[in-house]
C-alpha cells in the first residue's frame, strides 16, 4: 500500500542520489544523513537503523582494512612492482598488460585492491615514462583488473561483504568463501582479456600529463660500497640495473682513488668500488637496503633491516650557529652525539663528489637522517638545526616479519575457505595477531580504517531496510516483473544487474549493493525463484564498475596520474559493463537455473 512512508523515502532517496551524483558533499556524509532523516520520517526504528553499526560484513571490511595495510608495512606488496611489468623489449602492449593484469587480478581476489592500486601507480608510472611507454594504456586497466579480481572471493571486495551480511540478515545464509568464484573467475578472465586484447586500444596515448612537484628541487648524494655478496659483483652497469634507477643517478665511482665519470653502461663493477648516486629521498632508502651495496656498516642502526615503527627518516637543515659547521661528517661524531645516522646530503645547487664521511658540512646543508622516532623531540628546539622535519614514509621491517605476515594470511584464508571459525572472526584474529607482533603499530591500525567506507556501508544497511519497510522496494520489484516478467528469468536477473550496474556508476559500489538487495530479493519472491543468484547479481554488479571514475575507489585513484579524461571512462568502460554483465547474466542462468 502506498502511503507517507512510500513517498517520503522516495522523496529521501531521490535527494540522495542527486547530492551522490553532484558530489555536493562527502559521501559517507550524504548516505548517514540519509539515514538519519529516515529515522526521523519513522519509517526504520532506531534498531534498525544501527543494525549495520554491528553487521559481520562490515565489520570484516574493518579488520581486512588493517591486515592489508599490514601485509603492505611488511613489504609484500612493495616487491612486486617491477617484477609484474618486466624490462623494455619489443613485446607488444597487450603482451605486457596480460603479464601484469593476471596476477594483479589474483592478488585482488585475496587483497584490498586499495593498496595494491596505490602501490603499483607510481611503479607504472616510473616503468612507463623509463621505458618511453603511455601511462594512459595501464592505469586503467590496472584499476579494472584490480575489480574484476575482486569479483572472485568472498572478501575479494567489501562489496561481496556487503552483500553477505545482508543475505545473513534476509535469513538465506551467507556466501561461502568461494562460492562467488564460479561466476567471478571465468568473468574476470574474459574481461582481462578484453582488456588486454581490445581495451588499450582505445585508451589514449598521453606521455609526460603530470609533472611530480619538487622531483628535481631537491636530490640527495649518497654513497655506496659495492661488498663481497653483491649479487652483480663483476657485471656491467647496465646488467645490475643501476642505469636507469627510479628517481636515481649514478653519477661517479670511486675505484682505488681514482674517479670515474661519466659512468659508460659497460662499465663492470668491482669489489670494494664507491658508487655515488643523486636522488630522492624515499629511493635512496630503497636502494641502500639492496644486499651487497652498503652505507656503512653500524652496531646500533641495521639499515638493510630495520622497523620503521621504531626508526624513522627525517631531513634536518644546519642552522649558521651550529657546532657541526666546518667538520666533515666522520670528525663530527654525528652517530654518537645525536643517536642517528647521516644517510644522505643535499647542498643546493651543487653535487658534491666526496666520500660522505669527507664532505665538510655547511649552513644549510640539509641531510637525510634515520633515527629513533623521538628524535623531532629531542632536537627540535635546538640551535643546531634550522628545521627538522619528517621525510617521505619508507616502510621497513625485519625480514622475518614478511615471512611471519605470508603465514598468518594464509592461515587466515584457510580458516575462511575450510570454514573452521566465522570469516568475520578469521579476519578479526590475524589483526590482532599483526598488531600484538608489532607488523603493525596499533597507530597505524587505527589510521588504516577507511572510517568513511564503513560508516558508509553501516548506513546503507538502514537504508536498504527503509526501502523494504516502506514498500518502495516491493513497488520497483512489481514494476520489473511486469515490465520484463515476459522476458522470464533471465530478463528479471538483467534487469537487476543492470539497475545495480547504474546506482553504482552514480553513487558508490557499497551504497548501490545495499540499496539494490531488498530490491532484488523482493523480486525474486514475486517471481517465486530462488533469491541466491540475485544476491549474487547484485554483489557482481556492484563491483563491476567501469564506466565512470565515481563508481569504484580505484577508478578515481588512477583518474589524475593517468591523465585521464570523465570521457575515457565512458569510451572503454560503457562495452566493458555491458559485455561483462551479459557474460556475469547468462553464467548465473545456467548455473543456478
Amino acid at each position: 500500500m502506498i502511503d507517507f512512508s512510500f513517498y517520503y523515502t522516495s522523496i529521501i532517496l531521490i535527494l540522495m542520489t542527486v547530492l551522490l551524483v553532484k558530489e555536493v558533499f562527502e559521501p559517507d556524509i550524504v548516505i548517514f544523513s540519509t539515514l538519519i532523516l529516515l529515522i526521523i520520517g519513522q519509517v526504520i526504528n532506531l534498531k534498525e537503523a544501527l543494525i549495520g553499526f554491528s553487521n559481520s560484513g562490515m565489520l570484516t571490511v574493518g579488520f581486512l582494512f588493517v591486515v592489508a595495510e599490514a601485509l603492505t608495512q611488511t613489504g609484500i606488496l612493495n616487491q612486486l612492482g617491477t617484477f609484474l611489468l618486466g624490462k623494455k623489449d619489443n613485446k607488444t602492449i597487450t603482451f605486457k598488460l596480460l603479464r601484469f593484469l593476471f596476477p594483479v587480478s589474483v592478488m585482488s581476489a585475496f587483497f584490498n585492491n586499495t593498496p595494491i592500486v596505490a602501490m603499483l601507480i607510481p611503479t607504472i608510472r616510473s616503468w612507463a615514462k623509463k621505458n618511453e611507454y603511455s601511462v594512459s594504456k595501464f592505469l586503467i586497466p590496472l584499476s579494472y583488473a584490480s575489480i574484476l579480481g575482486g569479483t572472485c572471493t568472498l572478501i575479494g571486495t567489501s562489496t561481496n561483504l556487503v552483500v553477505h551480511g545482508l543475505m545473513i540478515e534476509e535469513g538465506i545464509g551467507g556466501m561461502s568463501f568461494f562460492e562467488i568464484s564460479t561466476v567471478g573467475i571465468p568473468v574476470a578472465t574474459i574481461g582481462i582479456l578484453l582488456i588486454a586484447i581490445l581495451g588499450h586500444r582505445i585508451l589514449p596515448e598521453r606521455k609526460e600529463l603530470l609533472i611530480e612537484l619538487g622531483e628535481n628541487t631537491r636530490e640527495f648524494v649518497v654513497e655506496l660500497k659495492v661488498e663481497a655478496n653483491y649479487q652483480h659483483l663483476g657485471d656491467t652497469i647496465g646488467k645490475a640495473g643501476l642505469r636507469h634507477l627510479k628517481g636515481l643517478f649514478l653519477f661517479q665511482i670511486e675505484r682505488d682513488k681514482q674517479i670515474l665519470a661519466p659512468i659508460s653502461p659497460d662499465e663492470k663493477l668491482m669489489l670494494g668500488d664507491r658508487l655515488f648516486f643523486t636522488g630522492l629521498p624515499n629511493t635512496i632508502i630503497e636502494l641502500q637496503k639492496t644486499p651487497g651495496l652498503s652505507i656503512l656498516k653500524d652496531r646500533t642502526f641495521d639499515l638493510k633491516n630495520y622497523d620503521s615503527d621504531i626508526l624513522k627518516t627525517f631531513e634536518v637543515v644546519i642552522s649558521p650557529s651550529s657546532p657541526l659547521i666546518g667538520m666533515n661528517v666522520r670528525e663530527s661524531n654525528f652517530r654518537s652525539h645525536y643517536n642517528a645516522v647521516i644517510i644522505a646530503i643535499h647542498r643546493s645547487g651543487e653535487r658534491i663528489q666526496k666520500k660522505i664521511g669527507d664532505i665538510i658540512l655547511h649552513s644549510g646543508d640539509t641531510l637525510l637522517i634515520l633515527s629513533k622516532y623521538n628524535f623531532l623531540k629531542d632536537w627540535y628546539n635546538s640551535k643546531d638545526f634550522y628545521l627538522i622535519s619528517k621525510s617521505e614514509i619508507v616502510y621497513s621491517k625485519p625480514k622475518w616479519y614478511t615471512y611471519f605476515s605470508i603465514s598468518i594470511f594464509v592461515l587466515m584464508i584457510l580458516a575462511m575457505a575450510l570454514k573452521l571459525v566465522p570469516i568475520v572472526v578469521a579476519t578479526a584474529l590475524a589483526a590482532v595477531v599483526f598488531i600484538v607482533s608489532k607488523c603493525i603499530s596499533t597507530n597505524t591500525a587505527y589510521k588504516s580504517v577507511h572510517w568513511n567506507v564503513l560508516l558508509i556501508i553501516a548506513s546503507a544497511f538502514g537504508i536498504a531496510q527503509a526501502l523494504e519497510n516502506s514498500g518502495v522496494a516491493y513497488f520497483l520489484a512489481e514494476r520489473i516483473i511486469f515490465l520484463i516478467g515476459p522476458l522470464g528469468i533471465i530478463g528479471v536477473l538483467a534487469s537487476i544487474y543492470f539497475m545495480t550496474s547504474f546506482f553504482t556508476e552514480v553513487i558508490t559500489n557499497n551504497a548501490a549493493a545495499a540499496l539494490l538487495f531488498p530490491i532484488a530479493m523482493a523480486a525474486a519472491k514475486q517471481a517465486a525463484i530462488d533469491p541466491r543468484p540475485f544476491a549474487i547479481v547484485v554483489a557482481l554488479a556492484a563491483s563491476a564498475s567501469f564506466a565512470t571514475p565515481l563508481g569504484y575507489q580505484t577508478n578515481l585513484m588512477v583518474y589524475g596520474p593517468g591523465g585521464y579524461k570523465f570521457r575515457d571512462f565512458i569510451k572503454i568502460g560503457l562495452p566493458m559493463n555491458l559485455i561483462i554483465g551479459i557474460i556475469a547474466i547468462t553464467m548465473i542462468y545456467f548455473y543456478y537455473f
